[in-house]
């Protein structure tokens, strides 16, 4: 049992209990991205992995990049995190080998980890619908991966868009942000005229969150990003005090 006025070590820095493994880019990340640390109500830790460009990670299936992934998740537990995280939603490949290289903390590569809990709050005969940034190629591995079956109905940007997919996968500097919202909203349309089942919106990509409220409202329909869901696995991590 702690004493009181006892601290106690172990760690190198204390304060943040979330680890985001981050791809090495260099677009605009808004707030609301979870790349621009302002986008959260708690501390984090940031590790870049280096050569882990959008183009190689979600056109190429981040070939070669596992080890490296798995070396940044040791070094953040290492700093002191008791999570991690990772801001591609296509790095639900690597699921079993990170979370099996960590033991210590639990990991959630992917936001698409969120589609069995989706699934099971909705009425019967409706349907979990994923927007992506590459419809192209988010396939039936990715989706097995996080648990999501082969047969979701998927949208991407890069079906309708004009900036967003190709700002983030050719890692361009300059965003405009109303024609990125335009093609999140286009790609929510088509969505609904693809599956009109579909009774709540998943959004595989970490760069899609300052989008969700417009495609909330656009659709009237629930929108589940990785922001709520690093903020529900922050909870887990560091309960909220009732008893003090």
């Amino acid at each position: 049992m702690r004493s009181p006025g006892i601290a106690v070590g172990g760690k190198a820095v204390y304060g943040a209990r979330v680890g985001i493994l981050m791809l090495d880019s260099r677009f605009p990340r808004i707030r609301g991205d979870i790349g621009n640390a302002g986008t959260w109500p708690f501390p984090v830790h940031y590790k870049v992995i280096r050569g882990a460009s959008p183009d190689l990670v979600v056109r190429h299936r981040a070939r070669g990049l596992v080890d490296a992934f798995i070396e940044g998740a040791r070094e953040l537990i290492d700093m002191g995190v008791d999570g991690i995280a990772t801001n591609c939603g296509f790095l639900a490949l690597f699921q079993r080998e990170i979370s099996r290289a960590c033991p210590e903390v639990p990991v959630m590569t992917s936001s698409l980890m969120q589609y069995s809990a989706i699934h099971r709050m909705l009425p019967p005969g409706k349907e979990v619908g994923i927007l992506t940034i590459s419809a192209a190629t988010l396939g039936a591995e990715h989706l097995a991966a996080a648990g999501a079956p082969a047969d979701t109905t998927i949208v991407g940007t890069d079906d309708v868009g004009e900036e967003l997919s190709r700002v983030i996968l050719d890692s361009e500097q300059r965003l405009d942000v109303k024609r990125a919202e335009r093609d999140m909203l286009k790609a929510a349309r088509m969505l609904l005229e693809k599956n009109p089942k579909v009774g709540a919106i998943l959004l595989e990509c970490t760069n899609m969150t300052p989008y969700s409220a417009s495609v909330g409202r656009f659709a009237r329909l629930p929108v589940f990003d990785m922001y709520n869901f690093i903020c529900w696995f922050h909870g887990a991590l560091a309960p909220r005090e009732f008893l003090s």
